[in-house]
Order: structure tokens, then C-alpha cells, then sequence
């Protein structure tokens, strides 16, 4: 089973990126580009279910998608 989650990014002043999520309490994840967050992002994501379902059932409601969309501001 898949589901979409929405990764909500953020640079921090050290130049660093942030990624936080609404769909998944307790997901924060930190790395030094966008891609290296969104997969450290996606290992949290995985490990928060996991500890929610420890007989590995996951409902609908708690899936993860392996692709998802995020929004990306860029600065011209």
C-alpha cells in the first residue's frame, strides 16, 4: 500500500534543510541538500510507522508512498 505525505522543507541559516511532515507526527529530518533530507525524511517516516504498528500491519492511513511531489521554491 501506498500513500502521499507532504514533506514541508525549510533552509536553516546554517545552510542546512529541515523536513518536517503534518501526515506523520514526530518526522524531522535534517541533511545538507534537498534530496539527502528527503531520503533521511523517508527512513524516519518508515521507522515512526513501524514503532505505530509493531505487528507490521499498517492501515491505509499510515502508508507511505516510495514517490511523492514537493513544492520547490527557487530563488532567480
Amino acid at each position: 500500500m501506498e500513500k502521499l505525505i507532504t514533506l514541508h522543507m525549510e533552509k536553516l541559516p546554517e545552510g542546512m534543510y529541515l523536513a518536517t511532515s503534518n501526515d506523520i507526527q514526530g518526522l524531522v529530518a535534517q541533511g545538507r541538500t534537498i534530496w539527502e533530507t528527503i531520503e533521511i525524511a523517508r527512513d524516519v517516516a518508515r521507522k515512526l510507522l513501524e514503532a505505530q504498528n509493531p505487528d507490521n500491519t499498517l492501515n491505509k492511513s499510515f502508508t507511505l508512498s516510495t514517490s511523492f511531489d514537493i513544492p520547490v521554491i527557487l530563488e532567480i
